[in-house]
């Protein structure tokens, strides 16, 4: 179901009362025993112990300081539109994450839920072959149950089940609801029809939700409490007749088999056809084989990557005294140009791992701070907390002594992702797949006269009902003034008003309108803007080769994007920018190039009291990046007139 990023209104504190009700609905729903002492002489104390049960489990299933937000996607072949609430709570030692998905009157728990909660759902098992389909929206067919019969008894149609592959059977990945009886099944083999609707799986839209936007977190390699002492089975004999059905692109009820013989060749050829523009095994781990990288190694990997960056910009420019820099080289600009180019990213996972805010440095200030104590580099700090390099040591040995590593070429996957390119700036080839790089943009204001005003465009054959550029109307109104003679004897420049002008232009509301209807003349220039701004306005924005004649124009005058630079938690500062869309450039991709250029996590949200239908997405940046923004916009074909900036971090518009 969210397979596709679902939308998300803005989210909302939960009250502690409706904390308490929602929590106390999912220990009814799950039948979750609630600790009490029976014992007749701890009566008193035993009530106290029950309440202070029930208090820990609601803060287990739902912390305190909770949010929800409501939420719109679409399910199903047919694209219906579904709409919930998500709950986000903070597990301990974890980030905020999407805890609980409301569908109807039905509580859904996460993987992160689950992960924190053995035995809360009961637990099925498929190859692991088939999980990495599940992952891509797949419902699990009859065939594909494995680990059974007998199935958890609790697995009855309409319930909801989580799904484990049985590599790593305490695991659960997949949340789904029970087509039919698992429970009562005798058989599996040769059986047909869906098994489990999946709902929500490690990978898709809402594990990936963060506040920060760094992306959904690892499953853990194993988690005690699920109950694994079922009987497996032989694993050919589970593979045999596997079935998957695809929700996109499955064709018949039978869904997708996938032979034990051919499982082995189907993982190593296998490429993500759930995920657009994924060439890799899909949710691959980063690191030597397969093994997670630590905060040590990370620091590793990016202390290299500015030395490989300073190295090059070294042998690259001997004959420039500054070797192709300009100083002061702001913290944004050094880990763009000499930082990401050079991580060794190969896969979109490894690109999602090496992130500067998963190094010991957390951010790229103290990144440059730790060079400064090496005495690589010199930094100070501005004005706004910004910390700027202002020389940089080249003949130091750790530059001059520094041994290159092979980079992924431009073309790969990894270039694309922020790593490699031979050492060229990352801003050189962001984003292959943004149509909107490059484009040409024609913004062209028109306007449509008035009914009253259809006797002026008669006298020239025009039609008072087509839509005129300002240029194309003042010849037309000459042609009127000229037809029935109304310039002045006395003065070239003024024109004498008629019962016609009179009436459709000047109307006698303000104070000037009566003095030009009194004198009974009107400058020509004065009479050619009031018709003008009695027209009804209309705009066009043109990309590449459109033309006036291919595009339908759009009621009023063209919108602008809107920058913002506002301060959040005391001291920070955010940059938001809204309204692209009307200018072909999409929000998404260009949230991906200013999180790389700016070195800064971004996010991607609708805009408060926006159609759900047409909604107007704003990207959010952390950190002052105006002009960033304005560059990125400029590639696009923006002109920065187009751009409305306010300042509100110094309390005035620009």
């Amino acid at each position: 179901m969210f397979k596709k990023k679902p939308n998300i209104k803005a989210l909302a504190p939960l009250r502690s009362s409706d904390r308490r009700k929602i929590a106390d609905q999912i220990i009814a729903d799950y039948g979750i025993d609630v600790p009490s002492r029976e014992t007749a002489d701890q009566a008193q104390t035993g009530q106290e112990s029950a309440t202070i049960g029930v208090g820990a489990i609601r803060n287990v299933l739902l912390p305190d300081n909770s949010q929800s937000a409501r939420f719109t996607t679409t399910a199903g072949k047919d694209l219906k539109q579904v709409s919930g609430t998500i709950y986000i709570g903070r597990l301990p030692a974890q980030p905020q994450r999407v805890l609980w998905i409301k569908l109807k009157d039905k509580l859904l728990p996460t993987v992160y839920t689950l992960w924190s909660n053995p035995g809360l759902v009961p637990l099925l098992h498929t190859p692991d072959v088939v999980l990495q389909k599940l992952r891509g929206g797949a419902d699990l067919m009859t065939p594909g149950l494995a680990r059974g019969p007998p199935f958890p008894p609790k697995a009855t149609k309409g319930s909801v089940v989580a799904i484990a592959s049985l590599e790593k059977p305490t695991v659960p990945m997949v949340v789904g609801i029970c087509e039919i009886d698992v429970a009562s099944l005798q058989e599996v083999r040769g059986a047909k029809g869906h098994a489990v609707r999946g709902e929500h799986w490690d990978g898709d839209e809402l594990w990936a939700w963060s506040q920060g936007g760094n992306g959904g977190g690892n499953a853990p390699d194993e988690i005690e409490g699920w109950d694994t002492n079922r009987g497996e089975g032989s694993l050919e004999e589970l593979l045999n007749d596997v079935m998957v059905e695809d929700s996109d692109d499955a064709q018949n009820e039978g869904g997708v088999p996938i032979p034990y013989k051919a499982a082995e060749e189907s993982q190593a050829k296998h490429q993500n056809e759930f995920v657009e523009g994924e060439d890799a095994e899909p949710f691959e781990r980063v690191g030597v084989e397969g093994k997670e990288l630590s905060t040590k190694e990370i620091d590793e990997i990016f202390w290299n990557a500015l030395l490989y960056g300073l190295h090059h910009h070294r042998n690259t420019n001997r004959s420039d005294p500054h070797h192709g820099l300009s100083f002061p080289v702001n913290q944004s600009a050094l880990v763009s140009n000499l930082v990401l180019p050079f991580l060794p990213i190969t896969t979109s996972a490894q690109a999602a791992t090496l992130n500067i805010k998963k190094t010991s440095w957390k951010n790229a200030k103290k990144f440059i701070k730790a060079f400064d104590k090496a005495r690589i580099l010199k930094s100070k700090d501005r004005d706004g907390g910004e910390c700027v390099v202002v020389d940089i040591d080249f003949e130091d040995p750790a530059i001059t002594n520094f041994v290159p590593y092979k980079l992924p070429k431009k073309e790969t996957a990894g270039a694309e992702l922020g790593g490699g390119g031979g050492g060229k700036t990352i801003t050189a080839d962001l984003s292959p797949s943004d149509s909107s790089i490059g484009q040409k943009l024609n913004k062209i204001d028109l306007y449509k006269p008035k009914e009253q005003l259809a006797p002026v465009f008669a006298a020239s054959r025009a039609n008072h009902h087509a839509l005129y550029l300002p240029t194309e109307l003042r010849p037309i109104i000459n042609a009127y003034i000229d037809s029935e003679k109304l310039v002045s004897d006395t003065n070239k420049r003024f024109v004498n008003l008629d019962p016609i002008l009179a009436n459709a232009v000047f109307d006698g509301s303000t104070p000037l309108d009566r003095e030009v209807l009194a004198k009974g003349t009107v400058p020509r220039d004065a009479l050619i803007d009031r018709i003008l701004k009695s027209c009804s306005p209309y705009h066009l924005i043109l990309q590449n080769t459109e033309t006036r004649d291919t595009v339908k124009a759009k009621a009023g005058h063209a919108p602008k994007i809107s920058i913002v630079l506002e301060t959040r938690s005391g001291n920070k500062t955010v940059t938001k920018i809204s309204g692209v869309e009307v200018f072909h450039i999409q929000p998404q991709a260009l949230a991906d190039e200013l999180q790389k250029t700016c070195a800064s996590s971004t996010s991607v949200g609708q805009t408060a009291g926006s159609s759900p239908k047409k909604p107007v997405m704003v990207v959010m940046v952390q950190g002052p990046q105006k002009e960033s923004m304005m560059k990125a916009l400029e590639k696009r074909g923006v002109s920065r007139q187009w751009v409305e900036v306010n300042d509100k971090t110094k309390g005035k518009k620009k």
